[in-house]
C-alpha cells in the first residue's frame, strides 16, 4: 500500500496544528467581551514533536497522522492540547485576559506556520514528481 514519505506527513501535521491553533484564537476574540474568559492557545507544534520522543529512521513515526481517513492531527480532540495561557499582563476589570492585539500576533505566526506548511509540502511534491520522472 502507498505510504506517504515522513516529510508530507510532518508537513501535514503542521498544517493541521496551524488550523488547530486559529480555532483556538477565533475562540478567544470571541469572547473578548466575556466576564472571566480566560484566554487560551496551544502548545508550539515543535514542543509537542519534541514531548512525543524522537524519530526513529525506518520506523513508522506514532506522533503523526496516517494518511487514510480518520482523525487530523493530534490525536483526540484539540481541547486536550489547550493550556490556558499566563498573562504577564493585568487582566480586565471583568476577569477577562484575552488582548485583541496579542491573539491578532498569534494568528499571523498561525497563518505563517500553515504557509510554512503549505510549502514544504509543495517542495516535497515536486522532488517526488523530479523522481517519477513527471
Amino acid at each position: 500500500m502507498f505510504d506517504l514519505p515522513l516529510i508530507a506527513r510532518l508537513a501535514g501535521a503542521m498544517a493541521g496544528h496551524a488550523a488547530d491553533r486559529h480555532a483556538v484564537i477565533a475562540r478567544n476574540v470571541a469572547h473578548a467581551d466575556t466576564p472571566g474568559y480566560k484566554a487560551q492557545d496551544l502548545p508550539a507544534f515543535a514542543a509537542v514533536l519534541e514531548e512525543a520522543g524522537p524519530v526513529r529512521p525506518g520506523a513508522p513515526d506514532r506522533r503523526l497522522p496516517d494518511p487514510g481517513p480518520g482523525p487530523r492531527w493530534p490525536p483526540g480532540p484539540p481541547a486536550a492540547l489547550m493550556a490556558v495561557r499566563d498573562d504577564r499582563g493585568e487582566a480586565a476589570p471583568n476577569g477577562n485576559s484575552v488582548s485583541l492585539e496579542r491573539e491578532f500576533v498569534k494568528a499571523a505566526e498561525a497563518r505563517h506556520q500553515h504557509d510554512l506548511a503549505l510549502a514544504i509540502l509543495r517542495s516535497a511534491t515536486g522532488q517526488l514528481r523530479a523522481a517519477l520522472g513527471r
